[in-house]
């Protein structure tokens, strides 16, 4: 054994000498093919998660395993600075959802590496792109620049996180491997002195004194400029691995045929500006998202295409990408105003991972080349031999990708249509070279939007291929080696060993025609997949499994180890669930947890001749051995489980807007006093009236504006909270206008017209209701996160001219402003609305003198009214049943709705702009089994009213689980006190 130890720490030191490091560790280096963990070539196929768009920890590792089954090693996770520190100085890295140890162990658990992306500035479509919203007052400086005042702001910041994810390194057996430095800041001048450069120092230097020293990344904004890379132009800045973001296929949703727009340009991209670094994409396309006014997610069918993860994700590979994030894995849900303006309530970002935390196509499609890289040690180090358009193959519609591992010789050639949109059935033959010569593979075919990837001297077990055709999945060994081809139904597949010669063997399962042929050295076999599986049984080995794509993505392999990095012996094949969670053995027994729909076929190959039985999610199943060696069961599916979602009835009303009275005591609000703002965007008139100056700063905010005149006849006024964002504004309580919304307007200014309210000499009062979308990410001008939100001017009107100023401006918003009083749901979570403030939204509120009404019979003018209703489910222990809530209503009526769900706003409604109409609602938030308060504020901005036509509750599926989503969730719902009457 100490001889083991000394040869295998000589064989490290061996592999780091030819690596780089950071100079603080050698326990995570890199070189310019791949990263090296411990001394061992990695592909890191990573997904990109945000913890605070999933507000259950519990779901977290829901989310990770699903991760791990379908095949990614590692979670990439933005760290938002706006969802820990609600006010300076002040952070919460442990309450429920933003317990940031909770995920970094989950992580680990599941078995997956971290790329941690703590900011200080994330973008990802959230509010102010993760800055901190009490800098958008302008206490924050200059952003993103070497300014000493931005730099204090941040600074508690990294020093915070940044301990908490040093403690985290793998050096310290935790699972962050990668940390990023900033995000997507373009290096616009290759000067030493540039704000930009010194910028990226501090960040960089604040990082390695909170004790971070694994190696930094950043990531290129597309191909826009050419920035922080060692190898290019390096005056200061630099971080260690350079990455690049791409998003080639946007998301159309209006045609299926449009998109898949491949990029051929990565290789070249890779070589002229890090060429001594692993190619890495930190930010690949998996989807995209949708603005106010845009598609649904649901809608964008070519998105969801599988053939979308076969055709890009190939591509990058074949062209020596070794470090590969999507981005979205799973977007999640933008609740409690968390998203910045671009989009809305959902986050679903057409990602592999539904919403509802469902497994769409494009995941399982994701696995079988996830698999492929897992195992695929040679595709780790290679050198581009050729490509374009009919190399190697006699087809000029056919582009091929050739790489070879400079020391085995394995030979990774990836085919794909030359016009990559291209839905054509094109068939062609392939010239490969093998160690034994060249090999014309003939019957090749691509069907539609397909890549297939040809692999020589490709080494599984004991075993080698001298080439194959059919697809590689992956390969374990047990005891004998067992390799897993796939390919499209009715396509041929080829393949040789390279021993030679001749192989008896016996096929079961679907006819193939697998037949041997012998020319000289080599005998190859052919076949041609039928629909499902064959296994076929060599008789001095292997085992070799040909799975139609269907059946292949049913298939799993998951680990008997933790360990993120997978090898050929140390997993389990499985075959027939609809998702496999874990899998172990013993005492003669394989116990498989997981979930499944319908009822199906359960397969499993252990390669253990004294495991005879299979246990599924603790259940024993009646099991036979196939002449193979697999072990197979039935196992059940839920078509006959009944789940009875109850219609949502006896609901309560109150009305939301007394401020709207001129008698309305709001002698506790905040005066609008101040004469100067820190921001750089200056207001429009005096005081000035920008909810951040006065530290509210999500939701929607009330003003309340005095002035003595009985011959005023209007007003100007101009309000800012984001696009589609709208408000209304009412005189001593009658409606005088405001603005709709406008999707692709973040600003809208009214002239009000008072002919119809009732004048005083002295008094009067103009109340304006504003509605909030979040605050701008920086790419939004003239200041991102600093421009201001609320009433940017108010301008009185006699008779056409300027009239007497307001003597007074008041404003409210969320209950206790930047105080932060409900822990567990955020700061972020609520608005200024009276009953938003009074807490009718949390569980445990009592409306029993309240009057009965229904939001389906809604307001017949203008004003906001509150409807509140509970309702009870009793959904089986041991299932998972996404739940969400459909809202509908005319689409010509301005109104503006929010859904609040045991407490947590899960939803915001739009019908003149939309487009959404379902809001799913995750366990935790819901209780799968017991009691939940539903709340919904409905602002009709019309004297003409509004109303719902729809609400109820919908499900999206059922799938059996020993998950466990039904828990206590209480500590997540905590319910009303009397301390939200000083709100009032």
């Amino acid at each position: 054994m100490r001889l083991f130890k000394i040869l295998f720490s000589l064989l490290t030191a061996a592999l780091l000498v030819s690596a780089a490091t950071d100079n603080l560790t050698g326990v995570v280096a890199w070189d310019k093919y791949s990263l090296l963990i411990n001394g061992e070539r990695v592909f890191l196929f990573s997904g990109e998660f945000h913890y605070q768009r999933m507000p259950v920890p519990e779901l977290w590792f829901d989310i990770f395993q699903k991760f791990k089954a379908n095949g990614l090693n590692a979670v990439s996770i933005y760290f938002f600075w706006s969802y820990h520190s609600a006010s300076k100085g002040v952070f919460d890295f442990t309450t429920s959802g933003k317990d940031v140890q909770r995920v970094l162990d989950m992580a680990k658990e599941a078995g997956l590496y971290v790329i941690a992306r703590p900011g200080p500035y994330c973008n990802a479509e959230t509010n102010a792109g993760g800055f901190a919203l009490w800098t958008s007052d302008g206490s924050g400086g200059s952003y993103r620049t070497s300014n000493e005042t931005y730099h204090q702001a941040w600074l508690p910041w990294v020093a915070e996180i940044g301990s908490i994810l040093a403690k985290n390194q793998i050096t310290n057996g935790g699972p962050v491997i990668l940390h990023q430095i900033e995000n997507e800041l373009q290096e616009t001048s290759h000067v030493a002195t540039n704000t930009l450069v010194l910028y990226m120092e501090q960040i960089e230097a604040a990082f390695r004194d909170a004790g971070m020293i694994v190696p930094s990344t950043h990531n290129e904004k597309g191909m826009r400029s050419e920035s922080w890379s060692t190898d290019y132009q390096n005056v200061g800045g630099a971080v260690n691995i350079y990455g690049l973001d791409s998003y080639p296929g946007g998301l159309s949703c209006k045609n299926i045929n449009s998109g898949f727009n491949i990029v051929r340009t990565f290789y070249q991209w890779f070589q002229n500006y890090s060429f001594t670094q692993p190619e890495y994409i930190p930010e690949y396309e998996a989807g995209y998202f949708q603005p106010w006014g845009g598609y649904f997610y649901d809608q964008c069918l070519a998105e969801h295409d599988p053939a979308f993860a076969d055709v890009y994700y190939k591509t990058v590979i074949g062209q020596r990408v070794t470090l590969l994030s999507l981005y979205m894995a799973f977007g999640g849900t933008n609740w409690g105003q968390s998203a910045a303006p671009v989009v809305y309530t959902s986050y679903d970002y057409s990602a592999p991972l539904r919403e509802t935390r469902e497994v769409l196509a494009k995941f399982k499609q994701t696995k079988l080349i996830a698999l492929f890289t897992r195992v695929s040690k040679d595709l780790l180090k290679t050198a581009m031999e050729s490509n374009g358009t009919g190399n190697a193959v006699d087809n000029t519609a056919i582009y091929t990708w050739v790489l070879r591992n400079p020391d085995t010789k394995a030979g990774f050639y990836l085919a794909e249509h030359a016009t990559s949109s291209s839905r054509a059935i094109t068939n062609f033959s392939i010239t490969v070279n093998t160690t034994s010569g060249p090999v014309t593979i003939p019957n090749m075919q691509l069907n539609g939007r397909q890549s297939r990837f040809v692999v020589t001297d490709y080494t599984f077990g004991d075993e080698t291929l001298l080439y194959s055709s059919a697809e590689v999945l992956t390969y374990g060994i047990f005891g004998v080696p067992v390799i897993v081809f796939y390919l499209k139904v009715g396509q041929v597949g080829e393949f040789a060993f390279k021993s030679g010669s001749a192989k008896k063997f016996k096929a079961y399962g679907v006819e193939t025609g697998f037949v041997a042929k012998s020319n000289g050295n080599i005998t190859k076999y052919t076949y041609t997949q039928g629909n499902g599986m064959t296994v076929v049984q060599f008789s001095n080995r292997p085992v070799v499994y040909l799975l139609d794509l269907d059946t292949a993505y049913s298939f799993y392999a998951p680990p008997t180890v933790s360990n993120p990095e997978v090898t050929p012996d140390k997993q389990i094949f499985v075959l027939g669930p609809y998702i496999v969670r874990n899998a172990s053995t013993s005492n003669g027994v394989v116990r498989v947890s997981g979930d499944n729909a319908n009822q199906t076929t359960i397969e499993i190959y252990v390669g253990d001749d004294r495991i005879k039985a299979i246990e599924w999610n603790g259940k024993p199943l009646t099991t036979k051995t196939t002449a193979y060696g697999s072990l197979v069961a039935s196992i059940p599916g839920v078509a006959s489980r009944k789940v009875e979602l109850p219609p949502l009835t006896q609901w309560k009303m109150a009305d939301s807007l007394p401020e709207i009275a001129r008698n309305y005591d709001d002698s506790k609000w905040t005066v609008c006093n101040k004469t100067t703002t820190l921001g750089s965007v200056k207001p429009l008139t005096l005081p000035v009236l920008f909810s951040s100056d006065y530290e509210y700063y999500t939701g929607i905010k009330i003003y309340r504006g005095y002035f003595d005149s009985q011959s005023a006849t209007g007003a100007n006024i101009t309000v800012q909270g984001g696009y589609a964002s709208g408000w209304s504004a009412w005189l001593n309580g009658n409606l005088v206008g405001g603005s709709p919304g406008n999707a692709s307007l973040s600003a809208t200014w009214k002239i009000l017209s008072f002919s119809n309210a009732t004048m005083y000499a002295k008094g009067n009062v103009l109340t304006v209701l504003a509605d909030y979308n979040g605050h701008d990410e920086t790419s939004v001008g003239p200041t991102g996160a600093e421009n201001p939100r609320g009433i940017l001017g108010a301008v009185l009107y006699e008779s056409g001219n300027s009239a007497p100023n307001f003597t007074q401006w008041k404003i409210q918003g969320n209950a206790g402003g930047s105080k932060n009083i409900d822990a567990v749901r955020g700061p972020m979570n609520e608005g200024g609305l009276y009953g938003e403030r009074l807490g009718w939204h949390l569980p445990g509120f009592d409306t029993s003198q309240w009057k009965s009404g229904n939001p389906t019979d809604g307001l017949t003018k203008s004003g906001v009214t509150w409807y509140q209703t509970t309702f009870q489910l009793d959904i089986d222990d041991d299932l998972d049943v996404p739940i969400g809530i459909e809202l509908g209503a005319s689409t010509t009526v301005p109104a503006r709705v929010q859904i609040f769900v045991n407490g947590y706003q899960y939803g915001k409604f739009l019908p003149h702009i939309g487009p959404q109409t379902k809001f799913p609602v995750p366990p935790g938030i819901i209780n799968n089994r017991g009691s939940n308060t539903l709340a919904i504020s409905l602002w009709a901005q019309t004297d003409a009213g509004a109303k719902l036509d729809t609400v109820s509750l919908i499900s999206y599926g059922k799938y059996e689980t020993d998950f466990g989503f039904s828990r206590d969730w209480s500590y997540l719902q905590p319910g009303w006190s009397r301390d939200r009457l000083q709100y009032a």
